[in-house]
């Protein structure tokens, strides 16, 4: 009887433990226009909670105040611009999934350009370096005997 009790327990906390977890959906906007714009910006943004996603794809807390504040910040009558220009001042230019080039992005956007020209040339010196070590030496007769004797004369 004791089993029967705590299997129904157990039974009843898996299926409520769900529900508890669960969130009411987010009401669609009536301004259809506002939304596709603020969703429209909210995929050039990063989540800097998920940060490979976008405020668009995220569902964390912070994507979704995000959105919030951009919806906001658009209401007040902001461009695109603006708007980017507010989150960018607050968060830095991480939020941004392309950022500008400038003083402090050089690295970002031409470092695997240098990378790869480093690699190039250590690749290039390595090769020459190895060309002039390796030399081949003819084999003499009697190498090429033993060789064929080696081998069974195949």
């Amino acid at each position: 009887m004791k089993r029967v009790i705590s299997c129904l327990m157990l039974l009843s906390v898996m299926v409520i433990s769900p529900l508890l977890q669960a969130k009411e959906a987010a009401l669609m906007q009536p301004d259809h226009v506002l939304e596709k714009r603020v969703m429209a910006l909210a995929y050039e943004l990063r989540c800097l909670v998920c940060q490979n996603q976008s405020l668009g794809d995220s569902h964390s807390e912070f994507a979704i105040d995000m959105r919030t504040e951009i919806r906001d910040q658009m209401r007040l009558g902001k461009d695109d611009e603006q708007v980017t220009d507010f989150m960018v001042q607050r968060y830095g230019d991480f939020i941004r999934f392309r950022p500008p080039v400038k003083s402090t992005t050089y690295l970002l956007w031409f470092g695997p350009f240098i990378l790869l020209l480093i690699g190039g040339v250590v690749l290039f010196i390595s090769l020459k370096i190895r060309k002039r070590t390796v030399k081949t030496v003819p084999m003499s007769d009697e190498d090429r005997k033993r060789a064929d004797t080696l081998l069974g004369d195949q």
